[in-house]
């Protein structure tokens, strides 16, 4: 039986990982570059990277294909010439994302190790859905993670 982890393991062998500051210097020298973000719609609008493409992972790969209600066509018709890098609130989604879009024929496709966490860990900014600045420390509170007593492992 594979476990998450197990998956995600797989996946960094085949997926590169950026650091939230060597994202943020590929944005300052490719503006074309995609940063696509795969959170659900709650989390992306309280606190995203700017200029984020949000596409929730649950239609990801309709988002990536012609000829579905939620084809996004820069995705669809992205696959070789467009550099993309795939968010997530810790850098797990975003891995297994990837993968999923090297798996569709992506050619180049990349997550952020630490995910919008981290970006903010790194003093870098966010924005709401407005497109309003987002406090670094209101930011840390909603990107913090809020795992509940009864979803730790009995054996913890």
């Amino acid at each position: 039986m594979k476990r998450l982890a197990d998956w995600l393991a797989e996946a960094r062998l085949r997926v590169p990982e950026l650091m939230p500051w060597d994202l943020q210097a590929r944005l300052q020298a490719q503006p074309e570059l995609l940063l696509l973000d795969v959170r659900e719609p709650a989390e992306f609008g309280a606190a995203h990277i700017a200029g984020s493409l949000h596409v929730p992972r649950g239609v990801l790969e309709q988002a990536c294909e012609w000829e579905f209600d939620d084809t996004v066509p820069v995705l669809a018709g992205g696959r070789v010439a467009r550099e993309v890098v795939v968010v997530c609130r810790s850098g797990n989604r975003s891995l297994l994302a990837a993968q999923v879009m090297l798996d569709m024929g992506f050619e180049n496709v990349a997550s952020l190790r630490t995910g919008v966490r981290g970006w903010n860990d790194a003093d870098l900014p966010l924005v709401n859905d407005a497109g309003l600045p987002v406090d670094g420390d209101t930011a840390e509170s909603l990107l913090a993670a809020r795992v509940r007593p009864d979803q730790r492992s009995p054996a913890a």
